[in-house]
């Protein structure tokens, strides 16, 4: 038995997976969400948005001073649990669609399978399609092979840097960051951004591309959990693919669809198109396997053939197990139900939580060193740091009294009220006095009343806090 020369050096020999160019009904889907995607994530930072405070910038994450702008939406520092529902709300859309379609979140939704696509396209319009790459591949190097590979790699570092640069766009007020950024006055943390994201983008999306999908990206491995045999895939149909002779090419006497019945030959040509246009290189005849990213390609590639030799389409399909086998696919489970649900009320959380929104925001907290002091007129005086903060783009003004704490004085200094421009806060130091008798108690509890006095906030703001005397 002959034996490979790499195998015979104990090495692997790395396979470069060339996929050969398709038309069809995936392929173009997959190419709408791609330019969708890519428009959004590269038009968004330079779209304008006119606002009271902050940069006149549609979506901006700005760190500094601990807000996110979203168009209308402020998002500060305490609605940090609207982070955590919105992770919650992929994990259970992508269970939801895994239990229903598969991976079809990898296959024409995922940032590695959009980036990939991007890259390989750049490859593709620079050396040519399946057979001129792989032809490139194996010549030895020449100026062609070196302009054409150079070329490649150079426009595969433009987008990455583009990616890169446009990622930490998000982070500051873009126009002036890019003006910052080439002139060298941009802060380090933007160069470490931009050009490590530069980097992680060529490696993933140019060097490594579907070995990311296979090695790297845990979903693929724990897909198999979520995947019932009531779930869609692209399935390959063997008993039309393969009748009771096999798969045979068409030739003589094996051209027409009645002469391969009359032999039992299969529909299937074996012309080998459907593994030729898999961007992860696999056979889908044969079965379900780990590396397919379920992007319909091998589906748009039998469908071609079946189309050329006036066939009926669906050799390979989206099908379940089920629906091979039986004819017939449950799609909603109890399973399916419980992720239906989930993803509905994670929805329906965040849209409460964003509406109920409270407009103005405040905490109080008790100074304890000294827990009280005792004045020369004999009151006890209590110390606190209050915080207010306007969530609103209107400026406001509130009067601050006190609930429960009778004969109290509140001292605020020379300030009268909280008077708070847009989208501000202001943190004070008060100082609440109250003559104390005998029969008292020691701990009082009270309440920081902040009334609205003008703004667009129309309810009053009440904290809760304590006065400890001796």
């Amino acid at each position: 038995m002959s034996e490979c020369k790499s195998c015979q050096s104990g090495v692997a020999e790395a396979v470069v997976i060339h996929p050969r160019s398709v038309k069809g009904l995936f392929r173009s889907f997959k190419s709408a969400v791609l330019v969708a995607a890519y428009t959004v994530y590269f038009i968004l930072p330079w779209i304008p948005w006119s606002r009271p405070v902050g940069d006149p910038q549609a979506v901006m994450f700005d760190l500094v001073s601990k807000k996110f702008y979203i168009f209308g939406l402020v998002v500060h520092a305490q609605d940090i649990f609207w982070l955590a529902a919105l992770l919650f709300l992929a994990a259970v859309l992508l269970f939801f669609a895994t239990a229903l379609a598969g991976r079809v979140f990898c296959g024409y939704f995922c940032f590695q399978t959009l980036w990939t696509d991007a890259f390989r396209w750049i490859e593709s319009f620079i050396q040519g399609d399946r057979i001129k790459r792989i032809r490139l591949d194996k010549q030895p190097w020449n100026t062609e092979k070196i302009l054409k590979k150079g070329c490649t790699h150079f426009f595969w570092m433009v987008l990455a840097f583009s990616t890169g640069l446009t990622f930490t766009l998000y982070w500051a007020y873009a126009p002036q960051l890019v003006v910052d950024f080439f002139t060298g006055n941009a802060a380090s943390a933007a160069y470490y951004t931009t050009f490590g994201l530069m980097i992680t983008t060529y490696i993933a999306g140019g060097l490594m591309r579907e070995k990311v999908c296979q090695h790297v990206c845990p979903y693929a491995r724990f897909q198999s959990v979520m995947i019932d045999k009531d779930s869609l895939v692209p399935t390959y149909d063997p008993k039309r693919g393969e009748g009771t002779a096999g798969r045979a090419k068409p030739i003589k006497l094996l051209k027409t669809l009645e002469q391969r019945q009359e032999q039992g030959v299969g529909d299937c040509v074996d012309c080998g198109m459907c593994v030729q246009v898999c961007p992860v290189g696999i056979d889908i005849r044969d079965g379900m396997q780990y590396a397919c990213i379920q992007c319909g390609l091998c589906i748009d590639a039998c469908d071609t053939i079946m189309d050329s030799k006036g066939w009926d389409r669906g050799l390979i399909r989206y099908e379940s197990e089920n629906g091979l086998e039986k004819g017939k696919t449950h799609f909603f489970k109890l399973r399916t139900y419980g992720y239906g649900l989930a993803t509905i009320g994670s929805v329906l959380f965040l849209l409460w939580s964003m509406s109920a929104q409270r407009p103005v925001d405040g905490s109080v907290r008790q100074i304890r060193s000294p827990l009280y002091v005792r004045m020369s007129d004999g009151r006890i005086q209590n110390r606190y740091f209050i915080k207010v903060e306007n969530k609103t783009m209107q400026p406001a003004r509130f009067e601050l009294t006190l609930a429960g704490l009778d004969n109290a004085e509140v001292d605020m200094g020379k300030i009268p009220d909280f008077d708070l421009k847009p989208d501000e806060s202001q943190r004070l130091m008060i100082k609440v006095r109250k003559a104390m008798k005998s029969t008292d108690p020691k701990n009082v509890e009270f309440q920081f009343v902040l009334t609205p006095k003008s703004g667009a906030v129309k309810e009053p703001l009440i904290m809760n806090s304590q006065f400890i005397a001796p």
